[in-house]
């Protein structure tokens, strides 16, 4: 055994007693905590105990809607039945491949890009030239011997991830500028800045949603159309922007005035500064709040469903409403629905703590 073995062994053997310790104390440590732990521990179980009878003992997993009806637990022929539609909408069932290789590409890709060595120019260029247009080419078609596939026919999980992904992407740097608008010094620019963000955060997107589906068309001329999916994208970068704005404007107003002049101090000029030191202090200030806008987005996203597009959660409701499952598997494709969502979204909140300590954003 070296010097440091033997160091650290009485070390590690005093440190195992007093994380015990710590943990009695924090459960245990007064009656009203162990009350409170014990009751907890006890809905905790009940819980469990429900979830492995409706999941498991009491499920269907063979059958159908008959054998359903009969059971106390989850009808899980239901989900083997309708997966596919929840999935991909109505997209043409023999070109079902097609979304789920842009998915596969869409998650594979988005999963590379998490890791820090690969950030940089060319990333993004792999993702503007490469594989954006090849992820519209696969749910487009008409090309390569590709069948046409119009954007009506778009719907489930792709449309939910194209929606807040692509709205999210173009919004984020669109959110930057009009942050850097609202804190200019020069009149018309703040003027700007601060008229289009008040604006768009005083409406609801439901709103704002409305207007690109009904209003806008009636202001084109005549014979000119715009693709009711590109103009629910349109509008959601848009009132994503606005909200980025103010989450940057709070980061820019936390760095030190110091910082700004010193950078002019060096002799560097105002968009030196602003992108070489000052932006990237805010944007690591602020990674948790933009996460958290991000979770919001990709869950609002349920919204384009009052413009006739079909998200996730749409695709899965229309399940509920066919004929033969209609009133018995209700609760299956809810919860379905919510391990997608909770699934996603607990994998950026993970990321987001990565980031921070990544950034080693723990300012102590």
């Amino acid at each position: 055994m070296t010097d440091t073995q033997a160091l650290s062994a009485p070390i590690a053997n005093v440190a195992r007693p007093a994380r015990r310790s710590q943990w009695r104390t924090a459960y245990f440590g007064t009656p009203g905590n162990a009350l409170v732990t014990l009751v907890c521990g006890g809905v905790i179980l009940l819980l469990a105990k429900f979830a492995l009878g409706w999941l498991f003992l009491n499920a269907v997993f063979d059958g159908g809607a008959e054998a359903c009806k009969q059971s106390s637990g989850a009808c899980w022929p239901f989900l083997a039945d309708k997966l596919r539609y929840m999935l991909f909408g109505f997209y043409p069932f023999e070109e079902q491949w097609r979304p789920l290789v842009a998915l596969s590409l869409f998650l594979g890709s988005c999963g590379l890009s998490m890791i820090p060595r690969v950030w940089g120019r060319g990333l993004l260029l792999a993702w503007v030239i490469g594989i954006l247009p090849l992820l519209y080419v696969l749910m487009a078609g008409g090309v390569f011997g590709l069948t046409a596939v119009p954007t009506s026919k778009w719907g489930g999980l792709p449309l939910s991830f194209m929606l807040s992904f692509v709205g999210l992407a173009f919004a984020l740097p669109l959110g930057i500028g009009l942050a850097l608008a609202r804190a200019s010094h020069l009149p018309a620019i703040r003027v700007l800045g601060v008229g289009f963000i008040e604006l768009v955060r005083g409406v609801p997107l439901i709103s704002i949603l409305f207007m690109a589906a009904v209003m806008l068309p009636l202001f084109m001329p005549d014979g000119v159309t715009i693709d009711k999916l590109l103009r629910a994208q349109v509008a959601i970068i848009l009132f994503a922007a606005a909200y980025i704005a103010e989450i940057v404007r709070g980061g820019l107003q936390d760095v030190p005035s110091g910082q700004f002049e010193a950078g002019r101090a060096l002799g560097l000029h105002y968009w030196q500064v602003m992108f070489k030191i000052v932006l990237p202090q805010a944007l690591k200030k602020v990674i948790p709040a933009l996460v958290g806008l991000f979770i919001a987005f990709f869950q609002d996203t349920t919204l384009v469903t009052i413009i006739g597009l079909l998200d996730f959660l749409d695709t899965v409701r229309t399940a509920l409403r066919d004929p033969d499952w209609q009133g018995i598997a209700v609760l299956e494709g809810y919860v379905f629905a919510a391990a997608i969502y909770f699934l996603f979204s607990a994998l950026m909140g993970v990321y987001s703590r990565f980031l921070e300590r990544h950034f080693n954003t723990s300012y102590r």
